[in-house]
């Protein structure tokens, strides 16, 4: 590797350790490093352009904005308290409805704002039974982190990689469906499980019924003081089952989930009569600009054949066996993400991956889905390891309710495990059906 390129991966390292370490906000760092390349002449700022998927950033903008709409709403306030209702109280059907529901919720929108809206509910419902919140908040994160592995939208390394490798909403829906359900199955039961003594019925208490009864009101009262506009929400939720059927229906109308995504969030700021203004401030510009920084940051990498490189000296060293490659890149994203931020790992690995392909073709994009896997599953490994862990466990602190790294590690690592060998699995048995 000639200078350019050294430098190019001193730049990425840098910008990588300030992420890891929060030492820089992850918007300002990518786009540090960004400067620094540009400063340094490695790369120039048409050259730089080039290198954003607006693919990727438009869908992005689009989703984002169908969600602010839909929190407008009440949507998900009314969605989390009608689920509270049907629990009972029962604690066992508080684990599994709530898993459930996030990681249905988490398929189709951001799993942070599922999180955001769930975990205040869940606690205020734990807690009032005299029930510690922490071991279902970290299995709520766990399900949206699931969930949203399930389809093309529902996590950012998913969003990447569909965009810039080209692939549809159902091959997401279609290869992923599988491995994110057994999966979301196997950890419900292992905090059930792991907890036996916390998920007791409350059935034969009857001072316990009579107050799970007047929490349940408490908490619809205090969670409900939004007035539903039904006309406002029909007209929302008509926008995003719009924009699915055109996730869906790809294949016949040849709009990318970008174009759908973006397109139909224009009409829905229209047909609503939304201000303008009130969706720009609740669209993450941080997040857009730490994408554009890092597409540009691996693309000069590329461009430069470090990535060629990479992929040479350490991917191609496993052989040509598709298996052990298959089982490489979901492992390696899996450990990975779990300590470091699956969204830059993922644009990093999606060149590599494409250099493997090229040398060792796998069938049915095996590979893209064992990316898939193990960056979104591996977010389950550490706190640290998705947004929605660090929200959660925010959210908690705010309850009174401290969970350190090590608690949360304890109890999230082994089912995270267990989703990396469930998805394992799977794909194992996906290549041996089309090999």
């Amino acid at each position: 590797m000639g200078f350019d390129a050294l430098m190019t991966v001193v730049v990425f390292l840098t910008v990588y350790v300030c992420i890891a370490f929060e030492w820089l906000d992850k918007a300002i760092a990518a786009l540090l490093g960004v400067m620094a390349l540009l400063i340094m002449g490695v790369i120039d700022d048409h050259t730089a352009a080039t290198y954003i998927d607006f693919e990727t950033i438009m869908l992005l903008i689009g989703m984002m904005g169908i969600v602010a709409v839909l929190k407008k709403t009440g949507f998900f306030a009314m969605t989390a308290v009608r689920i509270a209702k049907l629990t009972g109280g029962q604690p066992l059907r508080i684990l599994i409805l709530f898993c459930a529901a996030t990681a249905i919720i988490s398929a189709f929108l951001d799993n942070v704002t599922t999180v955001l809206i769930m975990v205040p509910i869940i606690i205020e419902l734990t807690q009032g039974m005299g029930l510690d919140p922490r071991t279902y908040v970290v299995a709520l994160a766990m399900a949206s982190n699931l969930g949203g592995t399930a389809t093309l939208v529902g996590d950012p390394p998913n969003i990447i990689i569909g965009s810039m490798v080209g692939l549809t909403f159902n091959q997401f829906l279609g290869y992923l469906l599988v491995p994110v359900v057994i999966a979301t199955l196997v950890v419900i039961a292992y905090f059930r499980a792991r907890n036996r003594a916390s998920f007791l019925p409350i059935d034969d208490d009857l001072t316990k019924l009579f107050s799970v009864q007047l929490l349940l009101e408490k908490i619809e009262f205090d969670f409900r003081t939004v007035k539903i506009d039904r006309v406002f929400l029909i007209k929302s939720l008509a926008c995003l089952g719009v924009a699915i059927l055109l996730f869906v229906t790809q294949s016949v109308t040849g709009l990318s989930p970008g174009v759908a995504a973006l397109t139909v969030a224009l009409v829905l700021f229209i047909v609503t009569r939304t201000e303008i203004e009130e969706i720009l401030l609740e669209i993450e510009w941080s997040t857009l600009l730490f994408f554009a920084g890092l597409f540009i940051l691996v693309g000069a990498m590329e461009h430069k054949g470090v990535i060629a490189w990479l992929a040479h000296n350490i991917f191609l060293r496993v052989g040509s066996n598709p298996y052990v490659m298959t089982l490489m890149v979901l492992w390696v994203s899996g450990i990975v993400s779990g300590f470091m931020d699956n969204i830059p790992f993922t644009i990093t690995m999606i060149p590599i991956v494409q250099t493997m392909l090229t040398a060792h073709p796998v069938p049915h994009h095996i590979l893209w889905w064992a990316l898939s896997l193990g960056a979104c599953l591996g977010g389950n490994l550490t706190l640290i390891g998705a947004s929605a862990n660090i929200i959660s466990a925010g959210m908690l602190k705010k309850y009174g309710y401290d969970i350190s790294f090590g608690t949360y590690t304890r109890q999230s690592a082994p089912g995270a495990i267990l989703s990396l060998f469930i998805s394992s699995i799977v794909l194992m048995v996906y290549l041996w059906i089309f090999l």
